[in-house]
């Protein structure tokens, strides 16, 4: 028996509710949903996907790495939107996805901490290019001294590999404060979980298997032990990455992901 349950054949109705969510808040345009997590975890990868399952087609607009380094691919604070409708129609969703520069084990690697502290209340501007020895500062041109509610973000999911061993500790720590800072701020947050396929092979066999196995939940209650996120705001997702067509089993974990994104973030911005 599967130890969640999951509507495969809800897809449409999944679809449809994250194309037509838009804030109800007149100072908000975007529901942002800002992504962090270890080096190689599948982040670039995933706005990727959301664009081919929002869009209904292949996409790219997100520059990923195929190479799972050890050095981070995205150097730059860049906010992702979703192209609607094409020519003079042309609008984007009322989601957008911030990415940044992943964690990576030691001081002087990776993204600081406390610039994704610094993200999560609109401090960093658009196209910063952030400095693993150096967090920015008040004098940095990449510094926004008066972010608007719609710069702020309003939910934070941490991206990690369900194909990777255990985590190295500088890595953990940088996790645990990112939190508390979300925490202190009421910024709900989740995770997901990517790369299942390749670390399960009966996902691999068939993605309807996913809330099936057996390795996969501990995986989860194993990272959900160590950040510290519930098993109920942690999500796996496939990320498209061989596929040149959308798949609907893919589509309907990113829209399960999706929809618990958009409820979270919505919830949030409603007690703004």
């Amino acid at each position: 028996d599967p130890w969640r349950e999951l509507r495969w054949g809800e897809k449409q109705m999944n679809l449809q509710y994250v194309q037509e969510y838009k804030p109800e808040k007149d100072d908000i345009r975007y529901l942002r949903v800002l992504l962090y997590g270890p080096v190689g975890s599948g982040k670039s990868s995933f706005i990727n996907s959301v664009s081919n399952v929002i869009r209904g087609r292949m996409t790219i607009p997100a520059l990923a790495s195929a190479m799972t380094s050890d050095q981070s691919f995205t150097k730059r604070y860049e906010t992702h939107k979703f192209i609607k409708g094409r020519g003079s129609t042309k609008t984007f969703y009322p989601l957008v996805f911030n990415d940044i520069m992943g964690l990576e084990d030691g001081t002087d690697r990776g993204v600081h901490a406390d610039d994704i502290k610094l993200a999560l209340k609109g401090h960093v501007k658009e196209g910063h290019k952030f400095n693993p020895v150096a967090p920015i500062s008040q004098n940095d041109p990449g510094y926004n001294p008066t972010p608007s509610a719609d710069d702020k973000v309003h939910v934070l999911v941490c991206v990690m590999s369900a194909n990777t061993p255990q985590m190295n500790s500088s890595v953990l720590e940088k996790m645990k404060s990112i939190r508390e800072a979300a925490s202190d701020l009421g910024i709900p947050q989740m995770a997901m979980m990517t790369h299942i396929d390749e670390a399960c092979g009966e996902i691999e066999k068939e993605l309807k298997n996913v809330y099936k196995s057996k390795y996969l939940k501990k995986k989860m209650k194993d990272f959900s032990a160590a950040v510290g996120i519930p098993m109920n705001c942690i999500f796996p997702v496939k990320n498209y990455s061989e596929e040149i067509d959308l798949n609907d089993d893919v589509d309907a974990l990113v829209l399960s992901a999706l929809r618990n994104m958009i409820n979270f973030g919505d919830d949030f911005i409603e007690k703004i």
